[in-house]
Parts: C-alpha cells; sequence; structure tokens
C-alpha cells in the first residue's frame, strides 16, 4: 500500500470573510495537489472565522449551495476536510465539516456538543448534531469526523472506531489560554490536546489528524500546534504553535492493520455491555424504571423472562 501525504492547512481565516476565505481554501487545495497530497485538512470554521456571533446566519451554506460546490469542484483527485456554517432545511444552523471527494460533496458531520462555557459561547448561535458516522473514502479507508469539543467527550472516538473508521480526523478552532506563561510552562491548551490525541490514536489503534487554526478573532488567539498521530499512540508530525502553513506528512494506512492485529484493543471492546450499563445510568437519572428481564443475575448469566417491575405491585391483566 502507497503511503498517504495528507496536508494540514494550518490557517488564520477572516471573521465573516466568506469569499476570500473561499479563495484561500482554492489556493491552498492547488498547492496540495501539487505537493502530492491525497487528504487536505482544514481547521473548524475555516470558510468562515469562528466568533461568528451575529454574523453566523450571514456566511452560513446549504450543503448544495453554489459556493460549497464550486469548492468541492477543485477537489477532484483528492479527498478534503473543510468546515463552514450548514443551514438546515428548516434554517437551523450548524458548525459542520463536509468531506469533498472529487468534485462532490460526500458527508457532512455536524458538531455533537457545542461548548457554553468561560469564552465559549456556542449553544447561543447554533444547533447541535445528533448523528456520529463513519464515511467511506476514496483514500481506501474509513474517516470518522469529528470538530473540536466533540473530541473531549470519551464516546466520540470510540464509536466512531467501533464503527469501523481507521483515519480520526479532528478540525479544530482551539483558543490560547495562559499565553503570558507559554515561555516558562508551555501553552496549556496544547498539552491538554496533546494528550488527548495521543490516548486516542493508542486506544483506538487509529491515526489521529487534529488541525487547528490560527491567527485571531477579534481578542481571542488560536495556537495551531496541528498535529499527526499513529496508531501507536506516537507522534509522527507536530506543526509550530502559532505559525500559518500548508504542512505536508506521510502515513503508512498499513500501520492501522499492524498494530490492530498486535493491540488487539477494538476487538475485545464489549459494546454490549456499555449500552447495558447506560441504559441502567439512564434510567436512574430520569427516574425510569428497569428492565429486569434484561440484567444479568448475579452468576453472571441472563435471568428469565420476568415483568418489568412496576414499582412493587404485581401488574395485572
Amino acid at each position: 500500500m502507497q503511503p498517504l501525504r495528507i496536508a494540514l492547512a494550518q490557517l488564520a481565516p477572516r471573521l465573516g470573510v466568506l469569499e476570500e476565505n473561499l479563495a484561500r481554501h482554492r489556493e491552498l487545495l492547488a498547492q496540495a495537489r501539487a505537493a502530492g497530497a491525497g487528504l487536505v485538512v482544514f481547521p473548524e470554521l475555516g470558510l468562515t472565522g469562528y466568533q461568528l456571533q451575529d454574523l453566523a446566519a450571514e456566511v452560513a451554506m446549504r450543503k448544495d449551495d453554489p459556493r460549497l460546490l464550486g469548492l468541492a469542484s477543485d477537489t477532484k483527485g483528492l479527498s478534503a476536510v473543510v468546515s463552514f456554517v450548514e443551514e438546515a432545511d428548516d434554517h437551523r444552523l450548524f458548525i459542520a465539516a463536509a468531506l469533498l471527494e472529487d468534485g462532490d460533496v460526500r458527508f457532512v458531520h455536524r458538531k455533537l456538543f457545542l461548548p457554553t462555557y468561560g469564552l465559549f459561547d456556542e449553544r447561543r448561535f447554533f444547533a447541535a448534531g445528533d448523528r456520529l458516522r463513519t464515511v467511506d473514502s476514496r483514500l481506501g479507508v474509513k474517516l470518522g469526523i469529528a470538530i473540536c469539543e466533540d473530541f473531549w467527550h470519551l464516546g466520540v472516538p470510540e464509536t466512531l472506531a467501533l464503527d469501523g473508521a481507521q483515519l480520526l480526523i479532528n478540525v479544530s478552532s482551539s483558543p490560547g489560554r495562559d499565553l503570558a506563561a507559554i515561555h516558562e510552562v508551555g501553552l496549556g491548551t496544547a498539552a491538554s490536546w496533546r494528550t488527548l490525541m495521543r490516548t486516542y490514536a493508542q486506544l483506538t489503534t487509529s491515526f489521529v489528524i487534529f488541525c487547528n487554526r490560527v491567527g485571531m478573532d477579534e481578542t481571542i488567539s488560536f495556537w495551531g500546534g496541528s498535529e499527526v498521530i499513529a496508531p501507536s499512540g506516537d507522534a509522527v508530525f507536530t506543526a509550530p504553535l502559532f505559525d500559518e502553513g500548508l504542512y505536508t506528512v506521510d502515513i503508512e494506512l498499513g500501520d492501522v492493520r499492524r498494530e490492530r492485529i498486535g493491540l488487539p484493543l477494538l476487538r475485545d471492546e464489549r459494546p454490549e455491555l456499555h449500552l447495558r450499563e447506560l441504559r441502567r445510568i439512564l434510567a436512574h437519572r430520569t427516574g425510569l424504571e428497569i428492565d429486569e428481564a434484561s440484567e444479568p443475575d448475579e452468576g453472571g448469566g441472563t435471568p428469565p423472562p420476568a415483568k418489568r417491575a412496576t414499582g412493587g405491585r404485581e401488574k395485572r391483566p
């Protein structure tokens, strides 16, 4: 299997200037193609800028928007992940990431988890996605696409890997914190993300591709530091902090097979156990009754069919 060359477009989009950002994406796609890349990854809201607030509706596009389709037309022979504000048929707005391949919009992921704490205020302006799926790509592997905060929730990378993803792609607009202390103790946000990426790569035995933006939106600074992590958890490539650029790195997709055979963590996962225990936890949280017939007995087996609990009274016909 030939190595896959990935291009990380660690750019600084102009806030709310959609046409200019589209043109910049086209330039970088052409550069990535000339560099022999097969996959190009852009950061979260790379087509619009992050701190949109009331500008979100003005730059929103539907999946069939001619501007998005025009960008897709520049992906002949390429796969690209781009991020934008998607407007649904019912006019809800989503932070979205699209897989563009061979001139088409192949797949769109809507951000599942919207941070609304600290300097984040996404829930005021966006709706949350409610589907998590992998997608078959022209690269010969399944991709799992997530957006920034999605990866701060354990179930997202695990679900994508269990659904067959071999490349986990996270597009991000992660703002910097503790900037005054960067030369003394490092950038705290970058350290946290790097821990997450290495952990997820190793536990899911997948490649993890992280593309973070740089530049400023009003008073918010974004730190870059995009990475590619191997299924072993080792960093294949780390981009500089704060520097805009198109960075290419080659990976061997066969590393996924080798790692999963040698360390069969996904094979040994117990999704049926997770599902059963999550149902139990959800029942307790919401005050619902538990179907005791689906609970294992103390010896580890499943008990014979039983009636659903009815608050201590026998249910009669």
